[in-house]
């Protein structure tokens, strides 16, 4: 006959730990800021139902639990009818991906532009581990971080600001199989139970082990189990990163057992003995007696205990990219002697950073009941924890344009997360330029770029927003592909700079007279199409220069600055320019001419050479007029006289070899 139960009262909280080895229950309460644990019950399961925290036998799995839930109604007169519950971390899958994004070389990169690669990203991840798996199953994405990001095959830390034409970026994502979570879901609701919070084992665990004013610290939880070492990181206030080594304490079960011919259980029971006594009797599989120190035991299992915590460390480093700050052990198998030692000279960090957590340690924590002990318990305390924490917000249900789906409520979700679930192609947050097209200009192509496109819209709740937005239950989401730009519309003027000029002698010269597009005269206004051959008619080389203004190349050179260009260097528009003229060879011998240096100078005035005679120590510019035909009676103009190609005045001092020019202009 079945014992009536009374309804549970309202501020009692039943926590399931089903694990690989045993379902442990515990009923708790919270008063202020203590949780309070009124009763607890831990059964093995009997037969090999669980590898590795996955339910292989719901049937035998059910049983266990509903034992577990009828010891504790029996004790506390109340009908248990909700739990919590959590996957285990050891269900997590990892996964590295890598995505190459072309992008705008013309554009700085955003981080519009970063969440969309990362996304994309995750979801290469997410296809990748399905096809690893061979399972069509869905995979939630409870948390990723990346390795690095690469502009043109560079690796670069932040690529924000940048500008480049491929945008790569490597990560590592963590998936929990959806499988994981129906089959809890299947044996809770078996034993009678509906679920009432679900969260993850590490993150259960983070919670009383390293509570959340503790995360801004980079920190390690290290939970070694049977068949597997769950690893949690904190950093900057959140859980960032999980992983998990297929090895843990079963590998010293069984080395224990192959050393000294014992079955699995007998091999199981005298390694948690190794941490209570000092001495151990036992009969191995023969029926033979042996007596042996802790000391002598440790000596055969020495080296399985160093590859576990290699294991252990080269996968923290590989997630951390660094030793944290941190490491606290917790489950059965971290009691091992040695075992926080070895991990700790693994990290290269020193003995004192690398501890066991107990319950014992927990100043939250107070028992109604018999007291627990050890970190084999810290998970079950930490999902009844969790679940006074987050009651009722184990999934969040948003609607994606107007598909609702339901997102594993892990961690602080964003519009990415929801998007990343729908399948949503991540290359559609991405606004294409339009069509390129080529035009050639005075022999040399140009390319026209296509105009940008509208970048995509999101709106969450009819507000705008972006990938990395937090989302909560019941939002609306609506995002609106990004749209392709066109193919851009040009004016000739706008490639052609017709009004472009130089500048000579301090006169602005004009250097373009018309433009032809395809042998057909046009004006600014044209429209440029594809393909078009555009001819400017002007000024282009020294020697267009020198026609326009009427000087002779032969007996001229043009100077750039103080560069000498020849007739065919280009001009360049908006380029200051001089002129000045060629030296002459004078047609007096080198005899003769040092005959009359003395009391003689000679200079070539106008492309002549004319000897001055010396009236004087110095002959200054004036003096010229009384050696040459040159009448400054009858002005023709105004008069130009220069100096060796620069302006003169009448008081110059002129010495030998001088080049003289004097002229009218008009």
């Amino acid at each position: 006959m079945n014992k009536r139960l009374n309804p549970i009262p309202k501020n009692l909280m039943f926590a399931l730990d089903i694990g690989t080895r045993s379902v442990v229950g515990i009923l708790s309460k919270k008063e202020g800021d203590k949780y309070v644990v009124v009763d607890h019950e831990m059964m093995a399961h009997p037969d090999r139902a669980m590898f590795d925290g996955q339910i292989h036998d719901i049937g035998k799995v059910t049983a266990v639990v509903k034992a577990v839930v009828e010891k504790i109604e029996d004790r506390n007169g109340f009908k248990l009818e909700q739990a919590a519950i959590a996957a285990a971390g050891r269900s997590l899958k990892t996964e590295r991906a890598t995505v190459d994004m072309e992008i705008d070389v013309t554009k700085e990169i955003d981080k519009i532009l970063t969440d969309s690669v990362d996304m994309q990203a995750i979801q290469m991840a997410q296809k990748n581990l399905s096809t690893k798996e061979k399972s069509s199953s869905d995979y939630y994405c409870v948390g990723f971080s990346v390795v690095n990001y690469y502009l043109d095959q560079n690796m670069i830390l932040n690529p924000i600001g940048h500008r480049g034409g491929t945008l790569s970026v490597e990560i590592i994502a963590t998936f929990l199989p959806h499988i994981v979570v129906d089959s809890l879901y299947s044996v809770v609701h078996r034993a009678g139970l509906e679920v009432m919070n679900l969260t993850l084992e590490p993150i259960a665990a983070m919670n009383v082990a390293i509570p959340k004013n503790l995360r801004l610290l980079n920190l390690a939880l290290v939970d070694v189990g049977a068949g597997t070492s769950d690893i949690a990181i904190s950093s900057g206030g959140s859980v960032v990163s999980y992983g998990m080594v297929s090895l843990a304490g079963d590998e010293i079960t069984e080395k224990m057992a192959q050393t000294y011919l014992l079955d699995f259980n007998m091999a199981e029971a005298l390694k948690i003995e190794l941490i209570n006594k000092e001495q151990h009797e036992f009969v191995d599989i023969l029926g033979l007696k042996h007596s042996l120190s802790t000391t002598e035991i440790m000596k055969e299992i020495d080296t399985t205990i160093k590859t576990i915590t290699k294991e252990i460390a080269d996968n923290l480093l590989e997630l951390n990219k660094k030793a944290p700050s941190a490491v606290f052990c917790i489950g059965g198998g971290s009691q091992i002697p040695n075992f926080t030692e070895y991990l700790a000279e693994a990290l290269g960090l020193s003995k004192e950073r690398v501890v066991i957590k107990s319950v014992d340690q927990l100043d939250i924590l107070s028992f109604e009941t018999s007291t627990l002990h050890g970190p084999e318990f810290i998970t079950p305390i930490g999902i009844g924890v969790t679940a006074f924490e987050e009651r009722d917000q184990d999934f969040i249900q948003v609607n994606v344009n107007e598909t609702a789906i339901r997102l594993f409520n892990t961690k602080p979700l964003h519009v990415s997360d929801a998007l990343i679930l729908t399948g949503y192609n991540a290359r559609s947050l991405i606004s294409e330029r339009g069509e390129s097209y080529t035009v050639t200009i005075d022999g040399s192509e140009k390319t026209i770029r296509g105009d940008y496109g509208e970048p995509a819209r999101i709106l969450v709740n009819g507000a705008l927003a972006a990938l990395d937005t937090r989302i909560n239950h019941k939002d609306q989401i609506v995002v609106i592909a990004a749209a392709k730009g066109g193919k851009r519309r040009v004016h000739l003027k706008e490639i052609v700079n017709l009004g472009s000029s130089i500048h000579l002698e301090g006169q602005e010269i004009k250097c373009i007279e018309a433009v032809s597009v395809n042998g057909i005269h046009r004006t600014g206004e044209y429209t440029i199409g594809e393909n078009d051959i555009i001819e400017t008619i002007g000024v282009k080389t020294a020697k267009d220069l020198f026609k326009l203004v009427e000087l002779d190349p032969s007996q001229f050179t043009l100077l750039n600055g103080g560069t000498p260009l020849d007739e065919e260097d280009a001009i360049r528009f908006g380029e200051k320019y001089h002129y000045k003229k060629k030296e002459q060879k004078s047609v007096i011998s080198e005899t003769v001419s040092q005959e009359i240096e003395s009391d003689h100078l000679q200079v070539i005035i106008n492309g002549e050479p004319i000897i001055i005679t010396k009236k004087t120590s110095e002959v200054v510019f004036v003096d010229v007029f009384n050696h040459i035909d040159f009448d400054l009676t009858k002005p023709k103009g105004i008069l130009n006289i220069k100096l060796n190609g620069e302006r003169a005045k009448y008081t110059d001092l002129l010495k030998h070899g001088d080049i003289i020019d004097i002229h009218w202009k008009n």
